[in-house]
């Protein structure tokens, strides 16, 4: 079936928001009970929506509006069928194998943006590097990267990790607490349009081009693989599946033209923020641990073609799970 979509919304629209009101009255006062004529009228409002949802499947061009009539239509029926004492029950296993691989293929444009801010970045500050050495300690705001990599090596293989003897689990929790305000951040600046996530993205990518290239340069390849794999490999995909989120949110604050309000925009990617980011924090209470317990122990007391392997089989692992984790669910156009 073919429909003109701007009569359609012309004509619909006022219904969607109608049923809004009605979901927002009865979600933010749950003791409300609807009389029998506001029974009937929201019966009916359920009825037309979820009429329109199916009509809407055939603009597959449309899917912020199809999004925005799926979540209506669950909410209400939600009600209908009292189920919202307990709507949204956790479910661990759901979530972490279905939900939030998802909803990250679901933005998957956003993440490509972000990883290609990044890498631009990246490749500006190994460029910056080349050409101006003495800014290395503008591109490197830490001190202990303002040492020679030579010599920066030579002093982790003397300690052996043993500067972090007795306070490994502090460092764990530092790692965790700066790179989740980070990653926070980089989320919340999409309400800037996107630009203050793409410039906190740059930012990274800067430093670590910086870093990279510093250390290849002076031939501590293997020893640069064996301190990073272990734990970027993680932590380097969370900082972007942040940005990614802070994307999603620019998209939303943005509107591109979209019928639907401000406030019904944000209501509509909120849950996928919040999937998103919890998703991050893992990640980033994983990398933190790893970054603590394996990444700062080098040769001769670990082998660097052991972290490198450590390094790798997470990153392939990571990436598999993001690209086919819960795609069987997808296929099935069921929902977890």
């Amino acid at each position: 079936m073919i429909i003109d979509l701007d009569k359609f919304l012309a004509a619909e629209k006022a219904y969607w928001t109608e049923l809004e009101g009605y979901l927002d009255r009865l979600a933010s006062s749950p003791e409300v009970r609807l009389n029998l004529s506001d029974l009937g009228r929201f019966h009916y409002l359920y009825m037309r929506t979820s009429a329109d949802l199916a009509r809407i499947q055939t603009f597959s061009s449309e899917p912020e509006i199809r999004r925005y009539l799926e979540s209506l239509v669950e909410r209400a029926y939600g009600e209908i069928h009292e189920t919202r004492r307990d709507p949204h029950r956790f479910r661990p296993r759901a979530w972490f194998f279905h939900t939030f691989p998802q909803t990250f293929r679901r933005h998957v444009l956003a993440f490509w943006l972000a990883l290609a801010v990044m890498a631009l970045g990246f490749a500006f500050g190994g460029l910056a590097l080349t050409l101006d050495t003495e800014a290395k300690g503008v591109l490197m705001p830490w001190s202990h990267l303002n040492m020679t990599p030579g010599e920066r090596v030579a002093m982790e293989e003397e300690e052996g990790g043993k500067r972090l003897e007795g306070r490994k689990g502090s460092f764990s929790s530092y790692l965790m607490t700066h790179n989740t305000k980070v990653s926070i951040t980089t989320m919340a600046l999409g309400v800037t349009y996107g630009v203050g996530t793409l410039i906190l993205l740059f930012y990274n990518g800067v430093i670590l081009g910086a870093v990279a290239l510093d250390f290849i340069t002076a031939g501590q390849i293997r020893f640069l693989l064996g301190w990073l794999l272990p734990h970027g490999s993680i932590e380097i995909p969370a900082i972007l599946l942040a940005g990614q989120a802070g994307l999603v949110m620019a998209g939303a604050v943005i509107g591109w033209g979209s019928p639907i309000s401000f406030r019904g925009r944000l209501r509509n990617i909120l849950p996928d923020l919040v999937t998103l980011m919890f998703g991050v924090a893992l990640m980033l209470v994983w990398a933190g641990v790893v970054e603590a317990f394996l990444s700062q122990y080098h040769e001769p007391i670990l082998p660097y073609a052991f972290k490198i392997a450590f390094g790798s089989a997470e990153l392939m692992t990571l990436i598999w799970f993001l690209s086919r984790s819960g795609l069987a669910v997808d296929r099935r156009g069921a929902r977890p």
